[in-house]
């Protein structure tokens, strides 16, 4: 099972994103499953945010992990205007509540906003201090964003940036990746499928390495975000058969030639361009 830490923790490189989930009551039960039989195959990583379903997947999530919080790495992630000194303890305290636990393992400034930077990462170095939260990080940060980061006092205690990472969105490569393993911050890539307007499942490339492989291509998606080892991939499904389609990347290693055939198909960058966002 592929690994990558997180400020020195390890956890297995797949885990779970809920963007979509927690917004038709007809689906929750099916959802809690799919995220419940991730947990019961050794994924640790659930990610959600306040934004998601306006508080719904959060509360989705807190049903899912009910009477089990010691096996969840769980992130949230914060509106920009709320991360201040006024209202960073309310917001954190919301999604506290909403998940059913006391702490975070992981809370994350959902992007950069008006909110000056300084004042943001000094309001959740403070829920880290108090233990409100256990880690801290940021969500698409491009790099001159993260060189701001590095230089406000505690900055170094940031630990993960979560950004759009795909074959589809590539540009991470060419900069970014360097810069996260020079100064230790973990990449956590959402969407790796291409997200639900630019979904590659389709994608006749991708497909022809599934058939080849006899394995689906949400299978080949994802073990093609985390096959150098430096990013924690959180796709997301409502469904728990697919979630084991999902676990199944952690153990599956693309072959040169398939490498080969997604770089033509999705040329790696060769010079900087602008982090993608969904």
């Amino acid at each position: 099972m592929r690994r990558v830490s997180i400020n020195n923790q390890s956890l297995p490189a797949v885990g779970m994103g809920t963007w979509h989930l927690g917004r038709s009551p007809m689906e929750e039960r099916s959802e809690i499953a799919a995220l419940k039989t991730g947990l019961d195959a050794g994924l640790r990583v659930i990610d959600t945010a306040e934004i998601y379903g306006h508080g719904r997947s959060e509360q989705l999530v807190g049903k899912a992990i009910a009477g089990r919080r010691e096996d969840v790495y769980l992130t949230s992630k914060i509106f920009p205007w709320k991360a201040n000194r006024f209202f960073i303890e309310k917001a954190c305290h919301g999604s506290l509540r909403r998940l059913g636990t006391d702490y975070l393992d992981l809370y994350l400034l959902h992007w950069r906003g008006i909110i000056p930077l300084g004042e943001a990462i000094w309001s959740l170095e403070r829920l880290r201090t108090e233990g409100k939260i256990r880690n801290w990080g940021v969500s698409n940060f491009d790099i001159r964003d993260m060189d701001d980061v590095r230089h406000v006092p505690v900055g170094s205690h940031c630990v993960v940036d979560q950004i759009y990472y795909s074959p589809r969105a590539r540009g991470a490569e060419y900069t970014l990746f360097d810069w996260f393993r020079e100064n230790s911050v973990t990449a956590m890539g959402y969407s790796p499928l291409g997200g639900k307007k630019h979904s590659l499942l389709n994608h006749p490339v991708i497909n022809e390495i599934a058939q080849d492989r006899n394995i689906s291509p949400a299978t080949i998606l994802i073990a093609w975000s985390i096959r150098g080892g430096n990013v924690l991939t959180i796709p997301q499904t409502s469904s728990w058969e697919h979630m084991y389609e999902n676990i199944a990347a952690l153990e599956l290693t693309l072959r040169d030639h398939e490498l080969k055939k997604i770089d033509a198909a999705f040329p790696p960058p060769t010079k900087k361009i602008k982090l993608q966002t969904l």
